[in-house]
C-alpha cells in the first residue's frame, strides 16, 4: 500500500528490518515457527515499520536501533491480527485462510503470545527506557481498544465519538508509536517528537476510517476478506454510523437491526442504504480531514525526501483501494 517514494528511500532498511523479523521468528517449538511464519509472509503491507524508518531517517537518525524497533512494530501488528482473527472468527486475511482458520483458536493466541513476549525481549536490547515506555504504554492501549471494541459488538447506539475512540486505541495507536519512536531514536526536541507522534495518530485514523470503508466497497479479492465482514460481526463502523444517522426512519431501522443481530441476511438493502445516504464519500471525507492534518504536523520539520514521502503517504493513504 506504501507509495514507490517512500519503498525505494528504505528498501535497504526494509532489507534489514526483513532479516531481523526472520532471525527473531526462530524457535525450538516447530509450531510456532510454522504458524508465525505463515502470519510474517502474508503479504503484508509492512506500512508500519516503514514508518519507524521514515520518521527516525526524517529526524537524521543515522544509528541501527530504528531497524530493530521497526521490526518490533511489525512483531507487535502481527500479535493483534492473530488476536483479533480469533475473537471475530474470521476465515480470511490477505487473501489467504487466516491462521486460526489452519490451526486453530489455541494455537493462534499462544502464537500471538510469543510474538508479544519475542517484541519485548528485542526492545531490552535498544538500551533505552523511553522506548519501552512508549511500546508499553502502546500495547495496552492497543488492549484498551481491543475491549472497547467488543463492548461496541451489537451496539447501535454506538455513535461517531465512541467509533474513533476505538479506532484511535486499537489501530492508530501503534501508528502513532512507529513515528514517535523514529524521533525518540534521533533524540530530537520535545516539539518534533510530539509533532511526529501527532502524525502518525492522524495517518492511522485515517487508514481504519478507509479500511471500514472499503469493507462495504470492494471484493473480497480485493480486500483479501469477505464484503462485509464488520456487519457480519455486528461491528458498527462509521459508514453505518452515519446511514442511521442521516438515512429515512426505515433506513436507520434496517441498520440498527443489521448491527444487533450480526449476519448478512439483508447485506444488499444494508448496501443500497449506505450508498443512498452518500455515507462512504462522508467516511472518505472525515478520513481526508485526518490525512490532511497528519501532512499539517510535519509543516516544523526539515524539508527532505523523507519528510515529502511522509506527506505522499498521508494523501494515498486516502486513495487506497484495498
Amino acid at each position: 500500500m506504501t507509495t514507490v517514494q517512500s519503498q525505494t528511500l528504505v528498501a535497504d532498511d526494509m532489507r534489514r528490518v526483513d532479516s531481523v523479523i526472520k532471525n527473531n521468528l526462530a524457535s525450538d517449538v516447530v509450531l510456532i515457527n510454522q504458524l508465525s511464519a505463515y502470519i510474517i509472509s502474508g503479504g503484508g503491507k509492512r506500512l508500519r515499520p516503514q514508518l519507524v524508518l521514515l520518521a527516525a531517517r526524517a529526524c537524521g537518525y543515522q544509528g541501527d536501533h530504528h531497524v530493530t524497533v521497526a521490526a518490533i512494530i511489525e512483531f507487535i501488528h502481527t500479535a493483534t491480527l492473530l488476536h483479533d482473527d480469533v475473537v471475530d472468527a474470521s476465515q480470511l486475511r490477505r487473501g489467504r485462510d487466516t491462521a486460526n482458520n489452519i490451526w486453530g483458536n489455541e494455537a493462534a493466541v499462544l502464537v500471538g503470545d510469543f510474538l508479544y513476549s519475542r517484541a519485548f525481549e528485542m526492545m531490552v536490547t535498544v538500551g533505552s527506557m523511553r522506548v519501552m515506555e512508549i511500546l508499553a504504554a502502546t500495547t495496552n492501549n492497543i488492549a484498551e481498544g481491543e475491549v472497547m471494541q467488543l463492548l461496541n459488538v451489537n451496539d447501535a447506539d454506538v455513535d461517531e465519538e465512541r467509533y474513533l475512540q476505538v479506532i484511535r486505541a486499537k489501530t492508530a495507536r501503534l501508528f502513532q508509536a512507529a513515528t514517535h519512536l523514529g524521533a525518540v531514536l534521533a533524540d530530537v526536541d520535545a516539539q518534533t517528537q510530539d509533532a511526529l507522534a501527532r502524525y502518525g495518530m492522524h495517518l492511522g485514523t485515517a487508514f481504519q476510517i478507509i479500511d471500514d470503508v472499503l469493507d462495504y466497497s470492494q471484493s473480497s479479492d480485493a480486500m483479501g476478506k469477505n464484503l462485509g465482514d464488520d456487519l457480519a460481526e455486528g461491528k458498527p463502523t462509521l459508514p453505518l454510523i452515519l446511514t442511521m444517522k442521516q438515512g429515512s426512519e426505515e433506513q436507520s431501522a434496517l441498520v440498527r437491526e443489521a448491527i444487533e443481530t450480526g449476519g448478512l441476511d439483508k447485506i444488499d438493502a444494508v448496501l443500497a442504504a449506505i450508498a443512498s445516504t452518500g455515507a462512504l464519500d462522508q467516511s472518505r471525507e472525515l478520513a481526508r480531514k485526518e490525512a490532511v492534518l497528519a501532512a499539517d504536523a510535519l509543516d516544523g520539520l526539515p524539508a527532505g525526501p523523507y519528510c515529502d514521502a511522509m506527506r505522499e503517504l498521508a494523501a494515498f493513504v486516502t486513495r487506497r483501494d484495498h
